[in-house]
């Protein structure tokens, strides 16, 4: 169970004020309780299942999305959105060092989900906002692990009887905890960027454990979870940086 934010809420406020004129422009689609359904259990849950990341679509993801947005291509064919080794890696000279990414390594078994394109544009917005908000390579490790815990990289809305209390977005965040509005905490930009406002409110977190920086932030009812994402979330990061 989450609880409340209020110590990080100056932070907040000062970091992650949202632009409500170009609002609907900055939002990804946002998967409701429909779409979420179809995800058979992968986009929420305390763990997910450890699995390959793949060259094929996401099963179950498309479907999902087609159903939050109105589309009707369930026999469409989609390409997932990141690989292990695709054209969409940067270059060598660009690349965010290992060492920087993960300076103490991973803790315990890890776990991977093959990701698709909803998922690659909101990692994307993650480390955008990671850069923006000044928390660097490390930052968006942290904020990219978070939010597969939380959402696997979804943009999740209301998820009715499904919802963690009224809990939204990539990260779960919640109205009624002073993260901000529903439009606003279902906005990757702004939601990213009250994240990481709040984690720089953490004493010392760069040096801390992932699942220690993002607990302190989320205070979830898992607070282990996070690490198990940490090797993931670094190869996405240095993929997108």
């Amino acid at each position: 169970m989450k609880q409340h934010f209020t110590r990080w809420l100056p932070a907040i406020a000062k970091t992650a004020v949202a632009k409500t004129t170009d609002l609907a422009q900055n939002r990804r689609a946002v998967l409701t309780a429909a779409g979420v359904a179809a995800l058979g259990g992968l986009a929420f849950g305390p763990t997910a299942v450890a699995a390959p990341v793949t060259s094929g679509p996401h099963a179950g993801a498309k479907a999902a999305i087609d159903l939050a947005t109105g589309k009707k291509t369930a026999t469409e064919t989609v390409k997932s959105g990141l690989t292990t080794g695709s054209d969409k890696v940067p270059s060598k000279a660009d690349r965010p060092e290992r060492d920087r990414l993960m300076p103490h390594g991973v803790e315990g078994a890890q776990s991977r989900i093959p990701l698709d394109d909803a998922q690659l544009d909101n990692a994307k917005a993650i480390v955008k906002a990671a850069k923006e908000s000044g928390v660097g390579e490390r930052g968006a490790v942290i904020g990219v692990a978070t939010s597969l815990q939380e959402s696997k990289l979804y943009n999740l809305g209301h998820l009715g009887a499904y919802n963690d209390h009224d809990s939204e977005g990539l990260f779960q965040q919640r109205p009624s905890s002073g993260w901000g509005t529903s439009e606003q905490i279902t906005d990757p930009e702004y939601a990213s960027k009250a994240f990481f406002g709040a984690l720089k409110n953490v004493g010392g977190w760069q040096d801390l454990p992932l699942t220690t920086a993002a607990q302190t932030v989320q205070v979830s009812a898992y607070p282990y979870a996070y690490a198990q994402w940490e090797e993931q979330a670094a190869d996405i990061v240095q993929q997108v940086w």
